[in-house]
């Protein structure tokens, strides 16, 4: 069966994003064929298009979250059905029409949960999810500092956490931003270009430092996140939008507190289907209640999908971005 797909076949910019035919065979043992109605965008498309990530082949499709419908299951599918909604977030290959899948790799999407915000949320709410309950568990009374505030994992990060009874204190690159994130559970919103955010945090804190520090953006705030932990608290280094973090001297952690540091990822998180699917279902539940909204404010074409990666890496786009077939 042919389908369309964007693949890479060399690493670089947007460009190498390209709209071509692929072959989607039939569903064998275990495996479901989908057909997508929406497909989320994320950072770690763009670091597996520049190489940052390595992909184990080339060329390859990029994408690692969507919701569709399963139009063919294999033999000894017993997770999902025929015509079933469902909905993934930790598989590279997403930006196509079709493709197959595991079946233990989807979840049935809730019935009071439509397909592009699903969509969007799989992975950055999964994410959410593993950095807030397991990384480090955020409890009533604690404060953190979220940095991407006003990002797709920002925004369902500040509500949730706010939601779990911290005090959110989150960077952003502008006013809008900021006010976005105020929007959204953020208490604190700090614009890091007018403002000192390791200043901000001693201040908020009265000198006290944070638990804990969440951060995306890698080698332009890194070393300058440590100095807003406490004794003992924990550095959660989750991405590198700005860069990969330089080689660290271990010895640094001990002479700031005896702090903690963790670079995780989903893919480990989720790695067990069981853990996969309370993720999951934890996320639907906050959705479902109302606790987090789940926004795509932008939605390009799957056939523009170099477009809006420009917008990404430009940091033009705000919450969700949600690619349709």
């Amino acid at each position: 069966m042919v389908t369309k797909a964007i693949r890479v076949h060399e690493l670089g910019g947007p460009e190498v994003l390209r709209w071509q035919d692929i072959d989607v065979g039939e569903p064998q043992a275990g495996e479901v064929r989908v057909r997508h109605t929406a497909i989320g965008l994320n950072f770690i498309d763009v670091y597996f298009r520049q190489g940052t990530y390595p992909s184990p082949q080339m060329p390859f499709v990029p994408g690692m979250e969507a919701a569709g419908t399963v139009e063919a299951v294999g033999p000894d599918v017993t997770a999902v059905k025929v015509g079933d909604r469902v909905a993934y977030g930790r598989d590279k290959g997403a930006y196509a029409e079709q493709r197959l899948l595991p079946a233990d790799r989807l979840v049935v999407i809730p019935n009071n949960v439509d397909d592009q915000t699903a969509a969007a949320m799989m992975l950055k709410g999964m994410t959410a999810r593993y950095l807030l309950r397991s990384c480090y568990h955020v409890k009533p009374g604690d404060t953190i500092l979220f940095h991407a505030a006003a990002g797709g994992v920002g925004l369902i990060a500040c509500q949730w956490a706010k939601h779990l009874g911290a005090t959110v204190i989150g960077t952003v690159s502008s006013e809008a931003k900021a006010k976005l994130a105020a929007d959204h559970g953020c208490d604190h919103p700090i614009i890091y270009a007018k403002e000192d955010f390791v200043e901000r945090v001693r201040e908020i804190t009265k000198g006290e430092g944070l638990p804990v520090v969440y951060d995306s953006v890698g080698k332009d705030t890194f070393m300058r996140s440590l100095d807003c932990l406490r004794p003992f608290g924990c550095m959660v280094s989750f991405g590198q939008s700005s860069g990969a973090v330089p080689p660290l001297d271990i010895g640094v952690l001990s002479q700031k507190g005896s702090l903690f540091l963790t670079r995780p990822t989903l893919m480990t998180y989720a790695a067990k289907r069981e853990d996969f699917v309370a993720m999951a279902q934890d996320l639907f539940d906050v959705v479902g209640t109302g606790a987090v909204r789940i926004e795509v404010n932008q939605t390009y074409p799957l056939s523009a999908a170099a477009e809006a990666h420009r917008a990404l890496e430009a940091r033009e786009t705000t919450g969700s971005t949600v690619l349709i077939p």
